[in-house]
Formats: C-alpha cells, structure tokens, sequence
C-alpha cells in the first residue's frame, strides 16, 4: 500500500478511519420498511434512506471521536495500535475535520425530521457515555449497545411514520443483547493484556447464562412475530418458515463465538460461509412471494 501515491494512500486511511464496515449495523434501520413491505412506497423509502445514511455519518463520527480519544491507550493494544490515529497515519486536525464533515452531513440528512434528529442525538450521548465511562460497568456497557440498535430500529419506524411491530422491537431489543454478550465472551479469549477491564466482572459462566437467556428470548420473541396475526396478514406463512434458518443462524454463531470470534461482529457474521448462506436463504423464503 506503501506505493500508492500520497493522496490515494490519505484518502483510504481516512476511509479507514470511519470504519465503513460497521455500516452494517445500520441496517437495522430498514427493519420497519421491509417487514411492513412499504419498499414501494418512494417517499417512504427515501425517507428511511436517508435516515441510515445520517446513522452511517453519525456512527463514523463516534468512532472518528473514541478513536481520538483512546490513541494513548489503542497504542498498546496488539490490534489497535495498527488503527489510523494510532499509528499515526492519520493527523488528529485531520480526524476532527472529518468529524465535522460528517456531523454537517448527517445532520443535512436529517433536517426537517426531528424525530430523528433526537434519536441521533440519543446516540451520541449513549455512546460517548459508553466509550469514555461506562464500558466499564457491567450489563450496563451491554444494555448500552443494544440501545444503539433500538435507536436505529426506532429511527427507521416512528422516525418515518412507520409503525412499529412490538414483537419486531422485542426480538431487535434480544437480538442486539445477544450479540453484545456475545462480543463479551469472545474478548475473554484474548491474551490478558488485551482483554477489557470490564470483563473482570464477567466469569465465563455468567456469559454463557447471559447468551443463552438472550438467544432464548429472541427466538421466542421473533417465533411470536412470525406467528402473529399481523405478520400472517402480511406476510402469509412465509416468516414461520423462516424460523428454523433462525435457529440455525443463531447457534452457528454462538459456535463461532466459543471459538474467539465474535469481538467484531460484522466483521465475523461476514466470513462464516454458513451464517451467510443461513442469511440467503431466510431473504429467499422472505421475497418468495415476489420471485
């Protein structure tokens, strides 16, 4: 990469730097459009469009910040000193005019909808708290990671006019607790000196406990939605037969998970062939209706 010229190379450090894979997590915004099958509605679809594009600046925006703020100690971690600010491949004045390019676009993005320009506020707050304090604090840091998906959950539904199914709110709530204590446990694999502070609090036991209460609660819950006389209606008996792939998706993961991944959780949804393809499958059961 060394060999690319110096402005190609600065670009796709600053790319870097705003993580664009986590972007994925922002898909919980469409959540709402698509189980209500309102995709065809332009207006509506746009609005949502433009709601995950403001989540994607906004989320870039708070990494771009911890990242700032945790250089000094991202120094000494094995994998995190190789990050941009880190290492020094990125300027800190160059990080923070990226921060405010991003908050001058998601903020474009969601102008005239306040709403969601409350819910993006909530995000910030919850996960600056969350960086810089209570990460520390157990169930606590968890509780806060599932609230950033609630909030994109909320984002694409009540923000754009879309109301939201309770069970669909229930089984993203369990979903994102799931995949945080998930992430918990795979840290506790990692060499001591890279593990969290936080994970002192966690013995392995109560991880398993906390995993398979949640894993449990989303299935439940997702199982009552697919069940129900509002996703019957809509979607006819498609979604029951999306609940076995479910399952599957979820203990391949936990699988994985007790194998050392999981600390990035798209990242590590991304390379398990069979989590992919349990991924396709539910989409194709999904849109049978319209292929």
């Amino acid at each position: 990469m060394s060999s690319l010229p110096p402005s190609l190379l600065a670009l796709i450090r600053l790319i870097q730097l705003m993580r664009p894979h986590q972007w994925l997590k922002n898909a919980f915004v469409f959540a709402g459009l698509v189980f209500s099958q309102a995709w065809q509605e332009g207006p509506l679809a746009l609005h949502v469009l433009h709601a995950f594009a403001a989540f994607c600046c906004f989320s870039s925006m708070v990494y771009i910040i911890n990242d700032w703020h945790d250089r000094a100690s991202d120094v000494l971690h094995p994998a995190k000193r190789h990050r941009p600010l880190a290492s020094g491949a990125v300027s800190v004045p160059m990080a923070l005019v990226l921060v405010g390019m991003l908050l001058a676009a998601g903020l474009l993005l969601a102008a005239g909808n306040r709403t969601l320009l409350v819910l993006l506020g909530l995000y910030v707050v919850l996960n600056l708290a969350y960086s810089w304090r209570l990460k520390q604090v157990p169930v606590v840091d968890v509780s806060i990671i599932a609230s950033g998906f609630m909030l994109r959950l909320l984002a694409g539904t009540v923000a754009v006019g879309i109301p939201p199914s309770r069970w669909l709110l229930l089984t993203g709530m369990f979903m994102a607790l799931f995949l945080g204590f998930s992430k918990r446990k795979a840290e506790t694999f990692h060499q001591q000196a890279s593990q969290r502070a936080v994970l002192a609090h966690y013995p392995a036991a109560l991880l398993d406990t906390f995993m398979a209460v949640t894993m449990t609660a989303t299935l439940t819950t997702y199982s009552l939605f697919a069940t129900s006389p509002e996703a019957q209606l809509q979607h006819g008996e498609r979604l029951l037969y999306t609940v076995p792939v479910v399952i599957f998706g979820m203990l391949r993961y936990t699988y994985q998970v007790h194998r050392g991944r999981g600390e990035d959780v798209v990242r590590d949804l991304l390379r398990d062939p069979w989590i992919l393809a349990a991924g396709a499958l539910w989409l194709a059961i999904f849109l049978s209706r319209w292929l």
